[in-house]
């Protein structure tokens, strides 16, 4: 089984799941509860806060602990901009953001927030002077994803950071979900990002929402105030501790890995070129060593997603939210390429543990593939 679809979900390490169920087991307790026991749940879950925080170089109050990646972008989004209605209603954003941002925004123009979408080139990015000749009087967010999970490619956000210094009323928001890990980013210009666990060899049901000291969230889940009052809910201890394991495994094995998974992608890349018929997608510059995305125009993706899998070779579509709708990548759409191309698209994804045997396993069962296709359907 060859499994190349890990922009979707990752494997949980050993040593995560391990974690998880010694945490299950033996510290279960509420950490809002009084007892020994509740204090001992208590005591994880400020220790991995002050992981997180460290191995993301913020402070601890910092780190929101979420259920996930569209939990996080749902409170940066719609917490930032309901806290400063009073000051704007202009939002900035992209035409590549992934459904989780695109739908939280479009729930506050519904609302009365006036949005601007930024167009992006042919290789799917925006340039820091498109922000600025959008920024307004009544700008209060602007939101822009980091890696995009469709086609890997890197946008500009330390320099738009460094650019929005200059606009104090403007809070920015960084989707670094599929990022984490794979590509630096550095949070000193960022007043918002979210990352999701199980992106990164951790658990479904866990993320974290960096927020930075002084930047006002209006809460979107009402309760008990947990998570310093910002997200109510009893905190999922187990899978906390299990997704600040993970996210130190993923960080120490980028340290020596990511030089093996970027001559990966570049080998695989060189292989597509040679293939009659496949298009690539992904820029071989400013894009992540983890994602390819490329088309075989006159091959619907999910036919070929299929074939593939039928010998245990996993890829997939658009990302895994829009995958089973069956349209058109809208990211690809965006990029000014052709219905037919986006309909044919495929990505590939790769982890740390991916090797070279594989890849090329890959790349002759997609040869075959093609070929056999297009000899049942001439």
């Amino acid at each position: 089984m060859i499994y190349l679809d890990n922009s979707a979900t990752t494997k949980p390490y050993k040593e995560v799941l391990n974690s998880y169920l010694t945490v299950s087991t033996d510290y279960y307790g509420n950490p809002s509860s009084i007892h020994s026991m509740g204090g001992e749940a208590e005591k994880l879950l400020h220790r991995s806060r002050e992981t997180i925080a460290s191995l993301l170089s913020v402070h601890h109050k910092e780190v929101i602990f979420t259920s996930g990646g569209t939990e996080s972008n749902n409170l940066a989004i719609k917490g930032s901009a309901l806290s400063k209605k009073s000051i704007g209603n202009h939002i900035i954003t992209t035409s590549i953001e992934h459904p989780s941002v695109i739908n939280a925004i479009k729930d506050l123009e519904a609302e009365g927030f006036d949005v601007t979408i930024l167009p992006v080139d042919k290789d799917g990015r925006i340039s820091t002077e498109q922000v600025k000749a959008a920024i307004r009087k009544e700008t209060v967010l602007i939101s822009i994803i980091h890696v995009n999970n469709e086609t890997g490619v890197i946008q500009p956000v330390k320099e738009i950071g460094e650019l929005l210094a200059n606009y104090p009323q403007v809070t920015f928001h960084v989707d670094h979900i599929q990022g984490i890990g794979k590509v630096t980013l550095n949070m000193q210009n960022i007043d918002l990002c979210s990352l999701s666990a199980h992106k990164f060899h951790g658990l479904k049901g866990n993320g974290i929402l960096i927020a930075k000291s002084g930047v006002k969230l209006h809460p979107i889940l009402s309760g008990g105030n947990q998570e310093w009052t910002l997200r109510s809910g009893t905190e999922n201890v187990a899978g906390i501790v299990a997704m600040t394991k993970a996210l130190r495994m993923t960080l120490e094995k980028g340290e020596n890995g990511l030089s093996e998974m970027q001559a990966l992608k570049n080998f695989c890349i060189h292989e597509l070129k040679k293939m009659d018929g496949v298009f690539l997608h992904t820029p071989e510059t400013h894009s992540a060593p983890h994602i390819i995305n490329f088309s075989v125009p006159g091959i619907k993706s999910e036919v070929l997603v299929h074939a593939l899998g039928s010998k245990k070779v996993f890829v997939s579509t658009t990302s895994a939210c829009s995958s089973k709708r069956k349209a058109p990548s809208k990211t690809l759409m965006a990029m000014g390429v052709s219905r037919e191309k986006a309909e044919s698209a495929i990505r590939v994804s790769m982890t740390y543990h991916t090797t070279k045997q594989e890849i090329q396993t890959f790349l002759h069962e997609l040869e075959d593939a093609i070929i056999t296709i297009k000899e049942v359907t001439r």
